[in-house]
């Protein structure tokens, strides 16, 4: 009994914490991380402004678990979804797309980590950012492992291309956050992911 009283109480937390971390990113992505208050997103959350602070040291914390936690989910959903494709020049598109699709999919989620991340940059630097290297490595295997195989041109410079690749999705991603979501993202994808896809082709 005393066991089960223990798991529920942890599955509490749990789901708490995530409550706030999911009313955070609707918060941020709403108001701004900047001029958004811990108090707004106790609210969203239906929590307590102290309790907060239980989980979180303050608001600069609260952003970077998200920005850590939110990129672990997506590096799995890639990995996942990359591991359905073979070919290195396949896997590129899918990469392309998937990402796209992310952006699509979560576009208050996409807000956070795109547009205000962009104006917190210092905090996640000290954060180390590991989520975001792992992206970045998931796409640029995807590269080294082409020119292994020759599928992609022997010349091609691995840790250049993965930064033009994701710097050309972020680009196309805050023009449609920021431009009121009014163009075609999934054409968008299909269109980067044969230009990728054919320009890396040995």
């Amino acid at each position: 009994m005393a066991e089960g009283t223990a798991n529920a109480r942890e599955q509490a937390k749990g789901d708490k914490r995530a409550r706030i971390v999911e009313a955070a990113i609707r918060v941020f992505a709403d108001r701004g991380f900047h001029r958004a208050t811990v108090a707004e997103v106790a609210r969203e959350a239906d929590v307590a402004d102290g309790t907060i602070y239980l989980y979180f040291k303050n608001k600069d914390d609260l952003l970077a678990c998200l920005f850590e936690e939110r990129m672990a989910e997506l590096n799995a959903l890639m990995t996942a979804e990359l591991e359905k494709v073979d070919g290195a020049l396949e896997r590129v598109r899918c990469f392309v797309k998937t990402h796209l699709r992310m952006v699509r999919e979560r576009p208050a989620l996409a807000q956070v980590l795109i547009v205000e991340l962009r104006q917190s940059a210092r905090l996640i630097k000290a954060h180390k950012a590991t989520g975001f290297a792992s992206y970045l490595d998931i796409i640029g295997g995807i590269v080294e492992g082409g020119v292994e195989d020759g599928s992609i041109r022997a010349t091609v410079d691995a840790k250049a291309i993965r930064r033009a690749i994701f710097g050309a999705l972020d680009e196309v991603a805050l023009s449609w956050l920021l431009g009121g979501r009014r163009f075609d993202l999934g054409k968008n994808a299909e269109q980067l992911a044969d230009l990728f896809a054919r320009g890396l082709a040995a």
